[in-house]
């Protein structure tokens, strides 16, 4: 996204060596009631980590905890290599510029036009009116929503509304993109249009991400594919393969029983993870 380049170019580099986002240890509990017992992971630049398991198991409270919306009880979060569970709200607000949030009912603003939903964050940064036209045009384009400009939220269709969603995470070339079930409540077709998106993000800007799916057949999806340009859309790797840079963490009862890569998932001879993915 070239028109991008400016703003990107106003955030610290990333450093291919280090996690952009890490969690050490994190715990929570709320009312007595153990959420996440002692979570690790480390997702490092470029990589996409799909979270799965049941409902009920931490998947949502592990994001807010990613993006500083709500702090743990013990245990260490960084993003970009900085922690975040003592950090204030001021510096909270700076480093949340450099992720994008897709959120699970999109969340988008009813009284305002698409245009003006996309360019929310770019506004209140007092980004020039003629550049975040241009801005919100490419990333609509991006979405392949470009003749849904001027449309409110009101007309369009849930599928249509989850990509706007994801135009405005992405309009600020985010460092980090942070899925919040971006395809819950969608029918298979445009669960798979979604799913297409996420990937094209990944292979073609090779952003960082977390995403939470409670579909299988996403994230498998995802996992088995690459975004083909030429063809403009997600097409199976060769071979049977798999997308090395995609990884899953898998929780259950807020602990997480499994991390790792695509074919060491379907290969467990874990009973609850086989019984899991059946």
């Amino acid at each position: 996204m070239p028109n991008q380049a400016k703003k990107q170019d106003q955030a610290p580099a990333i450093d291919p060596s280090k996690p952009v986002l890490a969690f050490r240890n994190v715990s929570l509990s709320f009312d007595q009631n153990k959420v996440l017992d002692d979570v690790s992971f480390a997702i490092c630049p470029a990589e996409t980590f799909v979270l799965l398991g049941p409902a009920g198991s931490g998947k949502s409270v592990l994001m807010k905890l990613a993006e500083g919306l709500i702090k743990p009880d013990s245990g260490s979060i960084c993003v970009f290599g900085e922690e975040i569970t003592t950090m204030s709200e001021r510096d909270l607000f700076a480093l949340r510029r450099r992720v994008g949030m897709v959120f699970q009912e999109s969340a988008l603003f009813d009284s305002m036009t698409v245009e003006d939903n996309v360019a929310y964050r770019l506004n209140e940064e007092g980004v020039d009116p003629g550049e975040a036209h241009k801005r919100v045009e490419e990333s609509l384009r991006f979405v392949l929503l470009g003749d849904a400009i001027a449309k409110f939220p009101s007309e369009l269709s849930g599928g249509m509304r989850r990509r706007v969603s994801i135009a405005r995470a992405i309009i600020t070339n985010p460092d980090l993109i942070l899925y919040d079930s971006p395809t819950g409540g969608l029918d298979p077709i445009t669960s798979t249009a979604i799913i297409e998106l996420v990937g094209k993000q990944r292979d073609i800007n090779h952003t960082t991400a977390l995403m939470i799916t409670h579909r299988l057949q996403d994230a498998f999806t995802l996992a088995t594919h690459r975004f083909d340009q030429q063809a403009n859309k997600l097409m199976p790797i060769p071979n049977s393969g798999v997308d090395e840079k995609t990884r899953f963490l898998v929780l259950n009862e807020g602990k997480i029983v499994f991390q790792g890569s695509t074919l060491e998932l379907t290969h467990s001879d874990d009973p609850w993870i086989k019984s899991y993915l059946s």
